[in-house]
């Protein structure tokens, strides 16, 4: 029953390109076979959420330069049991940045992705099952760099896509223009 309300906002979400329509249905498929997809301890992968934070102009994004896997990325997290994946990315945006302001552009999935997490000391590679909300934050407000990350930065749509190669990053970048 904890996993409807996830599942319900999963076949309303409309992706972006062919890519995000087939992690959508890994995405789906996943919760619909794993019960405790929302745990870390489910060994095979988990539910986490992430924070795509935009400022209120729609031209600078929130990244963090991630300590274990040296790269920027949109900041987000483990669900730890909790179902609700926009308070998981609300939560983790807070907690990765220091923002209380953060406020949610819409209560909708903005993007999906499923991406490997490779083996660490004491946990194998495994899989995150990534929805990411759209949040809007002040670019003004003072920033507080948490243990998991080396830097945080607001940069431009233009430079973000010079900091990070990643599929999925240039996809919500492309996503952003269409906001502005």
């Amino acid at each position: 029953m904890h996993r409807k309300p996830l599942q319900t906002k999963l076949a309303a979400h409309q992706t972006y390109d062919a890519n995000e329509t087939h992690m959508l249905q890994q995405i789906r498929q996943f919760i619909d076979t794993h019960p405790d997809c929302f745990e870390r301890s489910l060994s095979v992968g988990h539910i986490t959420g992430s924070a795509w934070i935009i400022d209120r102009d729609r031209n600078h994004v929130l990244l963090t330069h991630h300590r274990k896997l040296d790269a920027w990325f949109q900041l987000g997290g483990h669900s730890d049991g909790d179902a609700n994946t926009l308070a998981v990315a609300l939560r983790e945006g807070q907690e990765e940045s220091g923002l209380s302001n953060l406020k949610p552009v819409s209560g909708a999935i903005f993007d999906v992705d499923v991406h490997l997490i490779p083996a660490r000391k004491n946990e194998p590679a495994h899989y995150h099952y990534d929805v990411r909300f759209l949040l809007e934050a002040d670019r003004h407000a003072p920033l507080t760099i948490s243990s998991e990350s080396n830097q945080l930065a607001w940069v431009t749509l233009d430079e973000t896509l010079n900091l990070s190669q990643d599929e999925s990053i240039q996809r919500m970048v492309a996503k952003s223009r269409k906001l502005a």
